[in-house]
């Protein structure tokens, strides 16, 4: 995207950031969330998993902000799904902001850190190396997805571009059997645990009106 309208979008975020509005994502006991027994926890107002599958909010929302940190171990795979339309067919139903340990990698590709998960790769590879907290800013509004990773845009996507399953606007393939201009426009939330570990802390989000404009 255009620099200047990079920066006018970052400093909108920012902005925003510091009004209210703002409502944690999750209660202290997960109450709200949907997960098996005992699979995640929250201590010391860190959450992370204990094994035996995903976290989801109970709750689905359709355009928002999304802000937390994140830190990952060596190795680490997980991700942010936004907008799962069935948690059960996740696959298909959700788009993933992918969180990975890829620290140090010069060109990432759209299996890195900062990338809608294999459709979009993040414009530059902004992760610090594990064991160090990282910021994620994730706005859906409509058909546009912004990420801003450690206070860098690194994705600024339309939906309405990825018009053919399984294909990428660069003719390159992806996994999913719906386009993605076809996904939900609203949906659950969830938190991935792919086997490895990794934290999360400060996840609030801010609900936007349909009328706001990006």
């Amino acid at each position: 995207p255009d620099i200047e309208q990079s920066i006018g979008y970052f400093k909108k975020v920012v902005t925003e950031l510091n009004t209210s509005q703002w409502k944690p994502l999750f209660t202290d006991n997960l109450s709200n969330a949907t997960c098996k027994p005992g699979s995640w926890n929250i201590t010391d107002g860190v959450l992370s998993p204990n094994g035996n599958g995903d976290l989801w909010t109970k709750k689905p929302y359709g355009n928002f902000i999304l802000d937390l940190e994140f830190k990952v171990a060596e190795n680490t795979n997980s991700g942010i799904f936004i907008r799962t339309g069935d948690i059960e067919e996740w696959l298909h139903t959700a788009i993933e902001v992918q969180i990975l340990d890829s620290f140090g990698k010069e060109k990432p590709d759209n299996q890195d850190c900062g990338a809608i998960f294999d459709c979009l790769k993040p414009q530059k590879n902004m992760v610090k190396k594990p064991g160090e907290w990282n910021r994620y800013t994730i706005t859906c509004k409509g058909n546009k997805i912004y990420v801003v990773l450690n206070d860098r845009q690194v994705i600024d996507m339309d939906l309405n571009y990825w018009v053919i399953p399984h294909r990428n606007p660069d003719g390159s393939e992806n996994k999913f059997n719906t386009a993605y201009k076809d996904m939900p426009r609203e949906g659950y939330i969830g938190f991935q645990y792919h086997g490895h570990p990794v934290w999360f802390r400060n996840i609030q989000i801010r609900e936007l009106e349909k009328t706001t404009v990006y």
